[in-house]
């Protein structure tokens, strides 16, 4: 067996420290899902391409469900705005099937 240290011993009740939670939670990269999110949104609304709709609310979902304090820097927006944005481009895209057109038009063209 090898020599211990008494001072190694985790369960020391005298090594114990409070605590503490980091002063910022800074790291480089984005939220990857949310500016997926994001982009698959403005691409419904400039395609209207309805089955683009649906990958982009779980996007916006899983932005939701993976937010945490600690993680967002100051400045940017909130998970809720890009599901709110997600839905939204979701509706765009299938009120085109629900509204009625009214007004009949010719479907014959002359020669």
């Amino acid at each position: 067996m090898s020599a211990t240290n008494p001072k190694d011993d985790p369960r020391d009740a005298s090594l114990e420290r409070p605590m503490r939670l980091p002063n910022n939670w800074y790291s480089e990269s984005g939220d990857v899902f949310g500016t997926a999110g994001m982009f698959l949104s403005g691409m419904i609304m400039v395609t209207r391409n309805r089955y683009i709709a649906w990958p982009a609310i779980l996007f916006g979902i899983y932005g939701v469900i993976n937010q945490h304090p600690l993680r967002s820097k100051e400045g940017s927006g909130s998970p809720w705005s890009n599901l709110s944005l997600c839905i939204m481009a979701l509706l765009a895209s299938y009120m085109p099937m629900f509204i009625v057109n009214t007004r009949t038009q010719a479907t014959s063209t002359p020669f």
